[in-house]
């Protein structure tokens, strides 16, 4: 058998972590067997679906890397299709045209309520003999007896009474389908083997399995997957703060430690944390998903950024960081190459951002001092400090961070002086404060003339005070 899997977003808002995770496990699961994955773009929301949010989910796919092998496919594509089910359903006996009104439906769920029963259609139009109307909705006749058993790969094993499932409506008096048509059409037609989705779909499982049933389809394999939780224990949502997927690419976080993230939000290999994608790819099993919720941790996330910042390949994590300078309106050509920046800055950024804004210096020149740094470091006499490194950094021929770095050691030794009295204004003087990676990687990056100019603007200040 053929391994099919499918990501089936609505289009009516960004790709959410919830989202993401459902697309990742579906992925995986596809690669492991040497499946299709497939992107299909479930549209038929005609009021609520955008382009932006198409757009959105698209680029939110691309940037993950969760490429995609069939699609995407868009459901108002294929409406043709569907009124051909819904007519071969209606011929077969196993749909009808309902007339019952808004007011009847509404007046009989509160009449159930009040009876302290499952709301639920009653079946009041199922043996009429309607004739299809304008105001008609078509409804599937569900099996009234028996039950269904759903082999959860997750789960396990779900049984429901078909007494406990009402007769849904699988199209709407305008004549368009509805969900619980359109995706097992789709399903079918594409030749899904897995359906992997949150466990918010657990109910509508039983309606779509009937229905398959009666158009004759070979069922597919379920897996359903627990919600993601908030640190506050309730469902993940705005208010946990970034929940869109390209909200973390903003916040600077690598793709693959948010894939790394989200596949052990749910599933587990041991006590590995850290996973490549070969490794997620070898190790993923749906057996070994976790049954309940779990719950989404920033901290968790930033730690994971950090390591993969620092363990990944710096001309990699470039590629990502030159969007971030350009986000912050630094030019990465006007300065060193950004995989050098990488290495010299991994050890104490966590994110791209962070790591953006505090190379800044390399590239672009800095209106003022950072106050408390200048106010600490730039003492009377520090000029002479200064004037003397600039004097001895002017002769080299060769500018090279070791030699660099003994011309600070030895002015320090020749005005006995400790070595932070002569590093640290010298740090100050060329990047604007007091944070930076080593003095000799700092100025090694900067180069001569940058590093000369700065020198000789910081004595200028320091003179003037």
């Amino acid at each position: 058998m053929t391994i099919k899997t499918r990501f089936a977003p609505s289009p009516t808002g960004y790709l959410h972590v919830g989202g993401a995770r459902t697309a990742l496990f579906s992925w995986l699961y596809a690669r492991k067997h040497g499946g299709k994955f497939i992107l299909r773009i479930e549209d038929t929301d005609l009021e609520r679906s955008t382009q932006e949010s198409v757009n959105a989910i698209l680029e939110g796919m691309a940037w993950l890397g969760l490429e995609y092998d069939e699609g995407p496919f868009y459901q108002t594509h294929r409406f043709d299709r569907y009124k051909e089910v819904i007519q071969q359903l209606l011929e077969q006996g196993d749909a009808y045209y309902c007339y019952c009104s808004k007011e009847e439906l509404d007046a009989l769920r509160e009449q159930q309520k009040e009876n302290k029963e499952k709301p639920r259609y009653n079946g009041k139009c199922r043996n009429a003999s309607h004739e299809k109307g304008s105001d008609a909705v078509i409804r599937f006749k569900n099996p009234a007896e028996g039950e269904v058993v759903i082999n959860d790969l997750v789960k396990g094993q779900i049984t429901v009474a078909n007494n406990e499932l009402d007769d849904l409506i699988i199209a709407r008096s305008d004549g368009t389908p509805t969900y619980n048509l359109t995706v097992l059409v789709d399903d079918m037609d594409m030749g899904v083997s897995h359906v992997i989705r949150g466990d918010d779909h657990i109910n509508n499982t039983p309606r779509q399995i009937n229905i398959l049933k009666a158009l004759g389809a070979e069922l597919p394999q379920y897996a359903h997957m627990p919600m993601i939780l908030g640190d506050d224990g309730a469902r993940l949502s705005k208010r946990h703060g970034a929940v869109s997927v390209m909200q973390y690419r903003n916040e600077g976080y690598l793709p693959e430690a948010l894939l790394n993230y989200l596949v052990r939000l749910g599933w587990s290999s041991g006590d590995k944390e850290i996973f490549s994608l070969d490794e997620m790819i070898k190790l993923f099993d749906l057996e070994a998903c976790n049954v309940s919720a779990s719950t989404f941790n920033t901290e968790k996330l930033l730690w994971l950024n950090h390591q993969y910042m620092m363990n990944s390949d710096p001309a990699h994590v470039a590629h990502h960081l030159s969007w971030h300078m350009g986000d912050q309106g630094i030019d990465p050509s006007q300065g060193p190459d950004l995989a050098e920046v990488v290495k010299a800055q991994r050890e104490r950024c966590k994110t791209l951002v962070e790591m953006a804004v505090s190379s800044r210096y390399f590239y672009q020149e800095f209106d003022a001092y950072d106050e408390k740094a200048a106010k600490k470091n730039f003492k009377q006499g520090t000029d002479k400090v200064l004037q003397q490194l600039m004097d001895k950094f002017s002769q080299l021929t060769e500018w090279d961070g070791k030699k660099l770095h003994q011309i600070v050691l030895d002015t320090a030794e020749e005005l006995e002086l400790k070595l932070g009295k002569v590093a640290q204004p010298l740090r100050v003087a060329v990047s604007g404060a007091g944070v930076s990676p080593a003095i000799d990687i700092t100025l090694s990056l900067l180069g001569r003339e940058k590093t000369l100019s700065r020198m000789a603007k910081a004595i200028q200040f320091i003179l003037e005070k």
